[in-house]
């Protein structure tokens, strides 16, 4: 790295003085089509459709994606855009942050492992909103999708899970530059208003982690808010708006004005490679809809059930856990032992445990209050205690290690070194076919589920994005 002085920038070393990162996404991706994916990363691309399409359906069974949608409508008479599941419309930018919101409401949706942002939930809301506005063919919708999607997934992994540990949600944070990119190359925008785009988005990136703290929805905007910038920004930057270029490498760029002026991450990898391999290909999909750092705890747990574990057997929980990841699920450990309602229960790993022992099972189900307040999941979550895990491959996984000790002295344990849905151990067509299915049952019939899934298989096929969206309605 060449470090100028404090009054200029400083740049990595293989990129040319001058010659910004955002310069350098934008001259890739204004050129990039359809035809020139590699087919593993268009059938990852359709993959993360289709989980997102059928979370998005569940989410309207939910309190908090209705009253979303009344504080939209009631701005908001005359929108004509579509919404995921809905039978409602709005604007554009306001159907994005609908459709964010629906797919990351339940917390049920893809995690890019490395970079620890929930790309689709904001590439997808962009990618439907330009492919509605502008006729869009299908192809073109996937371009769009897989371009925002490489792009949250390639700045996050940079921060390498550090905006977690100060306070910021990279899905809102990081989601807002890959919407401008997607929107403005689906808008036929050129290669330097894609970076203008970009230095635009950046001072309307935010997402704040202070949810955590009592379970508050929040969190649940941020990706939609992060499409709805990115389409502002893509059409600031078509009028010849100007946003700063050095918005990634900047002295006041977006890690170091989140991360601190001292941040000396390596900049490189948000460029390198690019064409060549594809982040996308490292999305995982989620088997339980909560947190992605429980998810091991929860396969570790249920393997230890299925060997005949009771929780009347059980006397103390030991969860072995990577430092980076005890700030969302383990503290402040009293409120985690005892969440006051699902969204605080979707953060907290004595609770996920706790249910999967006495219920065997971690669903949408295990959510409900039944399950929150019943005295056994209350009982074992005050069993559950925490210490780091020096074996851990976090950021590259999420893993976790699950010790009980039982109560007549025994000492029994599971492990999950690689999360379930990380690249290694992605889930198959069959499991994802299922998840799909019964989300979108979950407010839809069968045969409606079987109607969105063929338009979903044969998405390549669709003319017009604008009618897909209106069977995606249901």
């Amino acid at each position: 790295m060449v470090l100028l002085n404090q009054d200029t920038v400083s740049m990595p070393s293989k990129v040319v003085k001058g010659r910004s990162l955002s310069a350098q996404l934008g001259e890739f991706f204004a050129d990039l089509v359809f035809d020139d994916l590699p087919r593993q990363v268009v059938v990852q691309t359709k993959r993360c459709l289709i989980d997102s399409v059928g979370i998005a359906f569940a989410s309207g069974a939910f309190d908090f994606s209705r009253r979303a949608l009344l504080a939209l409508t009631e701005d908001c008479k005359n929108g004509n855009y579509p919404i995921l599941g809905m039978s409602d419309r709005l604007t554009r930018r306001d159907a994005a942050l609908m459709n964010g919101l629906l797919i990351h409401g339940l917390d049920y949706d893809d995690t890019h492992v490395p970079g620890i942002v929930h790309a689709s939930a904001s590439a997808l809301p962009t990618a439907l909103a330009v492919g509605i506005e502008r006729h869009l063919s299908g192809r073109e919708l996937l371009c769009g999708y897989a371009i925002a999607l490489e792009v949250d997934a390639r700045l996050g992994t940079v921060a390498g899970g550090a905006f977690h540990q100060v306070g910021f949600h990279p899905t809102g944070l990081i989601g807002a530059f890959g919407a401008a990119v997607a929107a403005g190359r689906l808008s036929g925008l050129s290669a330097y208003s894609i970076m203008q785009a970009q230095g635009i988005v950046g001072s309307m990136a935010a997402g704040s982690l202070e949810f955590l703290e009592s379970g508050a929805w929040t969190k649940r905007l941020h990706p939609g808010w992060a499409a709805s910038s990115g389409l502002l920004a893509a059409s600031l930057a078509a009028q010849g708006f100007v946003g700063p270029e050095f918005i990634y490498e900047g002295r006041f760029g977006l890690y170091r004005s989140h991360l601190g002026s001292d941040w000396s991450g390596d900049y490189e990898e948000i460029i390198a490679g690019l064409g060549e391999h594809w982040e996308i290909e490292r999305i995982a999909l989620k088997p339980y809809p909560s947190c992605h750092f429980t998810h091991a705890f929860a396969d570790a747990a249920l393997s230890l059930v299925s060997d005949g574990l009771k929780p009347e057997d059980i006397d103390h929980i030991e969860c072995l856990i990577a430092p980076g990841e005890v700030g969302v699920v383990c503290e402040p450990a009293e409120a985690k032992r005892a969440p006051k309602n699902e969204y605080e229960a979707k953060f907290s790993l004595p609770f996920v445990v706790a249910a999967c022992f006495a219920r065997g099972q971690f669903g949408l189900k295990e959510l409900s209050e039944d399950t929150l307040f019943d005295p056994i999941v209350q009982r074992l979550a005050g069993k559950v205690s925490y210490r780091t895990d020096p074996d851990s491959d976090f950021p590259r996984h999420y893993s976790g290690e699950v010790v009980v000790t039982t109560t007549d002295g025994h000492t029994l344990r599971a492990r999950e070194q690689i999360n379930r849905g990380a690249e290694e151990r992605p889930l198959d067509d069959h499991a994802i076919s299922k998840k799909f299915r019964e989300n979108i049952c979950l407010t839809r019939s069968g045969i409606i589920a079987d109607q969105i899934g063929e338009a979903l298989d044969t998405v390549e096929n669709c003319h017009d994005v604008a009618e897909l969206a209106e069977v995606l309605r249901g």
